[in-house]
């Protein structure tokens, strides 16, 4: 079966090439309705192609703003290849503000590799994973940590078996230059928009850029430089890469990974950034529903220094409320 998503716009053909990819989408308001999902190609001549995404979750705005700027300055004389940008695709949840899809629930980078028939969701996967994906070379994927979670900004790769395509993710990653390069270990890598690139061998980067639902000046920055650095680094882009200095960042198990046991108010005991020893608590869990009883104490598994934090002031039973990394 094939896909129903249609691009707008030629792949093949050089120039600046703004559209839609257009997905058939049938609901009350509008029976032969779509879903329109922002798209831009820029081509020019034989070379690499690189692409870039943002809004894999809806409430994640660094790559959105990034790509929405290259998307606009980004000139067929500036590259040699191609260049496909996708700011928000997970449109649904984007244009909601929501992490997952208010159309159907779907969590498109949980998702992969999709269906053709299936939800909204998962034909978006599918277009990617048979379409999109095998066009590239180069994938960058941008995150941050939503409503949720914030995080310290890194850009990050991943273990992989095979060592050659590791490398070449690890060099990209350090092109990137966010002020963390991380190795990350994903606690749920099942259906990942990541894990799909991966094993069709292309070279991927994915970031986590701050949190709490919004952008910043300088996370905004941070994925600005980066996505050209990105380019740079492929040989798509002329130019010299704009570097500085970034913390090695390793996320390696699962002891990394904190998670709470019971409702409550959270009280963080460390900022991120902050060192924190093994057997210290690194956050507080007071009740909601009385006072003059003691917290709940969450205890670090090991040492390193707090890389994400549970961001709303409430958490719930199994709330992730605390990431330590190591830094060297």
């Amino acid at each position: 079966m094939n896909n129903p998503i249609v691009a707008g716009v030629p792949f093949d053909q050089d120039g600046v090439h703004h559209g839609f990819l257009r997905l058939p989408y049938s609901r009350d308001d509008s029976a032969w309705g779509s879903i329109m999902i922002p798209l831009t190609v820029i081509r020019r001549g034989d070379g690499p192609t690189a692409l870039l995404t943002g809004g894999n979750h809806g409430d994640e705005y660094e790559g959105p703003i990034a790509l929405q700027d290259l998307a606009l300055t980004l000139t067929e004389d500036d590259i040699t290849g191609r260049v496909i940008i996708v700011p928000a695709f997970n449109y649904p949840a984007f244009k909601a503000g929501t992490r997952t899809s208010p159309l159907d629930r779907g969590n498109l980078n949980r998702s992969f590799p999709g269906r053709p028939d299936g939800s909204v969701t998962e034909k978006i996967a599918d277009y990617f994973n048979t379409v999109l994906i095998p066009m590239a070379d180069f994938v960058l994927d941008f995150h941050s940590g939503g409503k949720t979670l914030d995080f310290l900004p890194f850009a990050a790769a991943h273990v992989l078996e095979d060592k050659a395509q590791q490398v070449a993710c690890v060099a990209a990653m350090q092109a990137f230059n966010a002020p963390y390069s991380a190795m990350l270990l994903e606690i749920d890598n099942v259906g990942m928009y990541d894990t799909a690139v991966e094993a069709q061998g292309k070279t991927f980067v994915t970031t986590e850029l701050g949190g709490g639902g919004t952008a910043t000046a300088k996370s905004a920055a941070i994925a600005k430089k980066g996505a050209r650095n990105f380019l740079i680094h492929a040989g798509i882009m002329d130019g010299e890469l704009d570097l500085q200095p970034s913390v090695k960042l390793d996320i390696p198990e699962n002891d990394c990974f904190h998670f709470c046991d019971g409702d409550g108010l959270l009280e963080p005991l460390f900022d991120l950034g902050d060192r924190v020893e093994e057997h210290q608590p690194v956050a507080r869990v007071w009740p909601l529903d009385r006072t003059g009883v003691p917290p709940r104490n969450i205890f670090a598994l090991r040492s390193g220094i707090l890389a994400a934090r549970h961001f709303p002031g409430l958490v719930k039973t199994g709330d992730c409320v605390a990431v330590i990394g190591t830094a060297g």
